[in-house]
């Protein structure tokens, strides 16, 4: 590794491809396919829970909570593998968690009780974390800060191809060969494309400053600076708050809507699966929509970005409300009509996918991008991607799992406030975050020590 260089690219200066336009869309294509691997490995689990509800008894909550398993070792994991990964190789450590991850979700078919799957499940997340982070550290890193957020929102909208893949691939696998032969189909490919993922070209590791080299030195360490970092520049601090409301929202729908569709309209599961399955492909299409949108709108007005992404949570709640509680309203709808509005709601409620990321990367030092993702990652995981499917499974053993949809989506009048605050400071933050890159990018060898996490 390169410790000492620090190419313009990598600060965000300059237009250009960090290696060639041919090296950038190959480690871009590889990532977005890992990453759609990644959610299949996560989300074939909700085609499934109509199968382990009847043969186990199990509870909406226990459900929800092998969804959840994989967000919380997520959360807890993404930091320390991002920090080792940012001052190490992180294309080695992408085909290591590939790995893990997939052999953790092959283990998933030999459980024979609700302990040993979400022991699975959990190391399922246990490989998986920091992926995100460190993947979008890498591909922000290869292309031109113009091209960034499009790029950011089709990263992470290849999760929603791959939660895509992973419900209607369990769904039509369970119906034929049983719920234990889904695990093992998804999980065989992943670790292919892992040793693939040798030929990405990786970036040169950033030189630090001597306080923000100590503070990346532990995780320990790490969390003091975050935490520094999280107080001094809010905007990140409500940009981590807002991610992690909206994807509450995304997260049990997507968990809950197979076993949903099932309940209430009588679907087979595997059809119900593929009904699902549509409306998560709405929201891959939705999040590169969003994000694209975002970056217009934020061509002059950075602040621009976080006010239309708050706009499009605010209508993401009002379809869904709408969809889910309409007959709870005294305003029946046909089939129709509610899969067409749960469609809609698929597609604007992906709308933070991309403009959170790139916001977040823009606000922190070059050098530590795969960290400071993870620290949105730790937000999203921890308080979005885990609470949504355990909450909605405990509203819905406490009321129904109707009434439990019809609320859920107030999360996203959260996460609109959330963006409108951070909107306040963020084109300060985004200018501080700017100056510092300039002044690292002109340092003699030995610089002096400077603030952590600029």
């Amino acid at each position: 590794m390169n410790a000492g260089a620090n190419p313009p690219a990598l600060q965000g200066q300059g237009d250009g491809y960090l290696f060639s336009r041919g090296q950038a869309w190959f480690a871009f294509a590889m990532t977005i396919g890992l990453m759609m691997f990644d959610y299949i490995d996560r989300q074939v689990i909700v085609a499934l829970f109509p199968y382990l509800k009847a043969e186990w008894g199990l509870s909406d909550k226990q459900l929800g909570g092998l969804v959840s398993a994989v967000s919380v070792t997520v959360a807890l994991a993404a930091i320390p593998v991002a920090l080792l990964a940012d001052r190490s190789s992180r294309i080695k450590s992408v085909v290591v968690m590939a790995m893990v991850w997939s052999l953790a979700s092959i283990s998933c078919m030999f459980s024979r009780g609700y302990g040993s799957l979400l022991a699975a499940r959990a190391l399922v997340g246990l490989g998986e974390a920091g992926y995100g982070s460190v993947g979008a550290a890498l591909i922000a890193s290869h292309f031109p800060a113009r091209l960034r957020g499009a790029v950011m929102a089709a990263f992470f909208a290849s999760a929603s191809v791959g939660s895509v893949l992973g419900v209607l691939l369990g769904g039509l696998i369970a119906a034929r060969w049983g719920w234990q032969a889904a695990f093992g189909a998804v999980g065989v490919p992943g670790l292919l494309l892992a040793l693939l993922y040798l030929k990405v070209r990786d970036y040169p590791t950033v030189k630090l400053t001597p306080r923000l080299d100590q503070a990346t030195r532990s995780p320990r360490d790490t969390f003091g600076a975050i935490v520094q970092a999280l107080l001094r520049s809010r905007s990140m601090l409500w940009l981590c708050l807002a991610g992690a409301a909206q994807l509450v929202v995304v997260s049990a729908v997507w968990a809950w809507l197979p076993s949903y569709l099932n309940r209430s309209h009588g679907m087979a599961p595997e059809q119900a699966a593929m009904r699902a399955a549509m409306v998560v492909l709405c929201g891959a299409l939705g999040a590169v929509l969003w994000g694209a949108l975002a970056d217009f709108a934020g061509r002059r007005r950075p602040r621009a970005r976080l006010h239309v992404t708050a706009l499009l949570c605010l209508a993401s709640m009002a379809v869904l409300i709408g969809a889910f509680g309409a007959a709870s309203f005294g305003y029946p709808i046909s089939a129709g009509t509610q899969f067409a509005l749960l469609a809609l709601g698929g597609c604007l409620m992906t709308c933070t996918v991309g403009p959170m990321a790139a916001a977040v990367i823009d606000v922190v030092h070059p050098g530590v991008r795969a960290t400071g993702s993870s620290v949105l990652s730790l937000f999203q995981n921890l308080l979005g991607l885990a609470a949504g499917p355990f909450i909605a499974g405990l509203l819905s053993d406490a009321w129904s799992l109707q009434q439990a949809l019809t609320a859920i989506p107030l999360f996203s009048l959260l996460a609109a406030a959330a963006l409108l605050t951070a909107s306040r400071r963020y084109e300060a933050d985004l200018r501080r975050a700017g100056e510092a890159s300039e002044q690292e990018a002109a340092m003699p060898a030995a610089p002096a020590p400077r603030r952590a996490l600029a």
